[in-house]
């Protein structure tokens, strides 16, 4: 039972994600990823780490040019991994479509 909970905090320790890390991840989407396509493509996608690392692998193929991958998959996995709650898509003005 005591090694469970340590394992259970040491996970929650690892997951908190350090503030500018993410910050700067935040920002290299907003350089690497949305001058080709909407921040929609990332923000509806739940995935792990495994498949961003293979999504960004995929995209740095395509040409991306990615200066901060560590920061940019700490910010994809703290805002849209496979742990996260899916996001509301966005609807219409009149809600009837999205």
């Amino acid at each position: 039972m005591r090694t469970a909970l340590l394992v259970l905090l040491a996970a929650i320790a690892a997951r908190a994600a350090d503030p500018a890390l993410i910050a700067r991840g935040a920002a290299e989407e907003r350089k690497s990823c949305v001058g080709c396509h909407s921040p929609r493509i990332s923000s509806t996608q739940r995935l792990s780490r495994v498949a961003w690392e293979r999504e960004l692998d995929k995209m740095a193929r395509w040409g991306a040019k990615i200066a901060d991958r560590e920061a940019l998959l700490a910010y994809l996995l703290d805002k849209y991994g496979d742990d996260r709650p899916a996001s509301p898509l966005p609807r219409s003005a009149d809600a009837t479509r999205n």
